[in-house]
């Protein structure tokens, strides 16, 4: 007997069990759309003196970490992205003037004379604290940050233990007039020292050598600042020096500012969200396969605790959008299940004689390439999200990659092995896969040939890409800032405003071109290039002229960054079509991966047309929601052409007309309980999800009734017409392969 079982179901309790100990020993790691918070997109530019390689942006990286800790945020996250841009996350800091005042001004370095010790009672700018925290007077700067040109860490065995920094200037003769000055000074005396300040900091006080002379100064234009400093201390100090010395520009390019009650309200609706979802999705493969069903639903519950831990292990941000693609995957988990179960069903009523178990086994058998293809068209999706998005969408990438992989492991491993002991004890009724369905029934009783009317089928979708045409060319499309670049702010009001009340205000505030939206006690205030202080007006405006408001969110989005991200956009879709025609080109035939392709531009029109005449916003949720229809939509011709190819091998003298059709026909249960199962998610994140999740829902739901409509009545009659076209013979029926002879147990997971 096969020990492959066995082995399953210790896979599975290790997989399960690792994910139960991830999930309840790491703390998840919040966005800034969730948790509250300011996010800034710094980009660096040339300067006359210095270029903004990588080593310049991590330079000034260095010090704008510095500048958020003086700003005493609690968990800053600063990291570098591409070769020129910074991106910093503050938590908890809601006003973007702040943010911006410290984090993005020019750095400052300058090399000042000491006049003295600072008495007690003396403040002011030229009064500041020394390494040692003693107050020291400085006097004007003598020599600019500018001036330096290198600054590094060193050691010398021969000058004794330790380590030193050296200073390389441009202008020698500046630095030898400001340590001349100080020489003149007696040994110890503050007065002998140089104060080196950074951003308005004392980084390091040295005394000029006692060897020395007064007025003679240090000739050569370099220097050592010796001290009792470690390596590590040395080479911060040389960073600091260098990474000021460099005053790389810096222009903000992005910023995005979520209150934290906004973020409450996402994790609040995301949480519903999901749990409607699994709660309603579950209930219906209930319904629809009875105790397999339940089993499948107990692996659902699973693929959650396993998504949800790879994320914790990954050490993934989760963001609004990530949530949505975390949710949404479980519609990737039913359909896996439900491949199975529906091929399931089809053996136990060619052979019921053999019994559930073998029907399950070879279910599980043959559904195996359509999950698996399935699979990797969206994957490759997911990663065309997170090669070319940027900020949560490319989360959105990460956690539906992630649902992916989690569903396969879900509906392969642990629902196998959960069916797999409750096969034996049930009877083929109680199951449910003792019946093909009542969906296979009709369809079966009705047989309609589909393909008959295949040219009819291929002109209405015709139609319906030109009345996307048509909304396009009317209404054009309502293009987020996100791509076009300008300024997002959302206000919440104490009381429900109208629409032209709140217009008026926003025009005499100054800003008669800015787009106004009211929904309710939400205020969505869209403009141009605007400054944080004629936000900050703006609210005034709002507080005296509607009531009191609150700043909910704030978005900037510079020029060159929006036309990038609308560049990016076409490319992902581009490429997302390309990837899908050659995959399905080598997978099964070129013309299956054209009439797969073409099918999807249907897709996208269907979309892109309503959200045309809907007046939806286009925005990144928007590209998101476009390339998981493309991913779903190619699951389900992938599934179709599956069939085809295993129909016409198997029956090479049928008309393919024929056999398409008889695909089709088959694999309906298929595509109508998946597409359930996803409608069931959708419409929990459209109830429960927000403003920006409903629309993401609503694109979903367009893009999914058409993909499921475009298999049977498109890209189906697209493979006829091709074919008819082509020369290749049909593909060779699948052999039937003798079993190797077996030495031991031998098992196979």
């Amino acid at each position: 007997m096969s020990r492959a079982p066995v082995w399953r179901a210790v896979v599975a309790c290790a997989v399960i069990a690792t994910a139960f100990i991830l999930a309840f020993t790491l703390s998840p790691r919040l966005g800034l759309d969730l948790r509250g918070g300011t996010q800034l997109v710094f980009e660096t530019r040339d300067s006359p003196t210095a270029k903004a390689d990588s080593e310049a942006t991590d330079r000034a990286l260095d010090v704008l970490r510095r500048r958020a800790d003086a700003l005493g945020v609690v968990d800053p996250t600063l990291v570098r992205s591409g070769e020129r841009r910074i991106i910093v996350e503050l938590p908890g800091v809601l006003d973007p003037r702040q943010a911006a005042e410290v984090i993005g001004r020019t750095a400052q370095l300058a090399f000042h004379p000491v006049q003295g010790a600072a008495g007690p009672e003396e403040q002011g700018d030229a009064v500041l604290a020394d390494e040692s925290g003693a107050r020291l007077r400085l006097g004007p700067a003598a020599v600019s940050g500018a001036a330096v040109t290198d600054a590094a860490a060193r050691s010398d065995p021969q000058q004794g233990p330790g380590w030193f920094v050296t200073v390389d200037f441009r202008d020698a003769g500046a630095w030898q007039r400001l340590t001349g000055a100080a020489a003149c000074e007696a040994p110890g005396d503050p007065r002998r020292r140089v104060a080196i300040v950074l951003d308005r900091e004392i980084i390091s006080s040295p005394q000029v050598d006692p060897s020395v002379a007064c007025r003679a100064g240090m000739p050569g234009g370099s220097t050592q600042i010796t001290g009792s400093f470690t390596q590590q201390e040395a080479d911060e100090l040389a960073v600091l020096i260098k990474g000021g010395a460099l005053p790389v520009p810096l222009t903000l390019v992005e910023q995005r500012t979520v209150g934290p009650t906004l973020g409450e309200q996402a994790i609040e609706a995301s949480a519903k969200a999901g749990v409607a979802g699994l709660a309603l999705t579950a209930l219906f493969i209930v319904v629809v396969y009875r105790v397999v069903g339940l089993l499948a639903a107990v692996a659902l519950a699973v693929y959650g605790l396993i998504s949800y831990a790879a994320l914790l292990a990954l050490g993934a941000t989760l963001t609004l959008p990530g949530l949505a693609g975390f949710v949404l995957a479980v519609g990737m988990a039913v359909d896996a299940n439900v491949l199975v179960f529906e091929r399931a069903r089809e053996e136990y009523g060619r052979r019921p004689g053999r019994g559930l178990r073998a029907a399950l086994d070879r279910g599980f058998r043959h559904a195996w390439s359509a999950i698996a293809d399935s699979g990797i068209t969206t994957l490759l999706a997911a990663g065309l999200l997170f090669w070319l998005a940027s900020g949560p969408v490319r989360g959105f990438g990460v956690t539906l990659a992630i649902g992916v992989l989690a569903s396969l492991v879900s509906a392969m491993l642990v629902t196998r092995v959960l069916v797999h002991l409750a096969a034996g004890r049930l009877s083929p009724r109680v199951s449910g896969l003792g019946g093909v369905g009542r969906v296979r029934t009709w369809v079966t009783r009705r047989a309609p040939d589909l393909m008959a009317r295949g040219r009819l089928w291929l002109g209405l979708a015709g139609a319906l890409t030109a009345a996307a045409v048509a909304g396009l060319v009317l209404h054009g499309l309502n293009v987020g800032v996100e791509f076009t670049g300008g300024r997002l702010v959302e206000f919440a009001a104490s009381r429900p405003v109208g629409a032209e009340t709140a217009r008026q205000v926003v025009t005499g505030a100054g800003h008669p071109q800015a787009v106004v939206q009211v929904s309710g006690e939400a205020i969505t205030v869209r403009t141009g290039q605007i400054s944080a202080d004629e936000v900050a007006g703006l609210e005034r405006a709002l507080d005296a002229g509607v009531g009191e408001v609150t700043k909910q969110r704030d978005e900037l989005i510079g020029p060159s960054l929006g036309e990038e991200l609308r560049r990016n956009a076409f490319v992902a879709l581009g490429v997302a079509l390309g990837a899908q025609l050659l995959y399905l080109a080598v997978r099964f035939r070129w013309t299956f991966g054209a009439a797969a392709v073409l099918a999807l531009v249907v897709d996208a029109a269907a979309v892109v047309g309503a959200f045309a005449w809907l007046g939806k916003p286009v925005d990144g949720v928007f590209l998101a929601a476009m390339l998981t229809v493309i991913g779903y939509s190619i699951n389900d011709k992938v599934v179709v052409f599956d069939r085809v190819r295993e129909l016409w091998g198997a029956h090479r003298d049928r008309p393919f007309a024929e056999v398409v059709n008889g695909a089709i026909l088959q694999t309906v249960p298929r595509t109508v309980n998946t597409g359930m199962g996803a409608l069931f998610i959708l419409v929990a994140l459209a109830v429960f999800g927000g403003d920006s999740l409903r629309d993401f829902a609503i694109a979903l739901v367009i893009g999914i009734v058409a993909g499921t409509a475009s298999s049977a009545f498109v890209a189906g009659p697209l493979a006829v017409e091709l074919e008819r076209r082509g020369d290749r013979p049909p593909p060779e029926p699948a052999g039937k392969r003798k079993a190797p002879a077996r030495n031991g147990s031998g098992a196979v997971v």
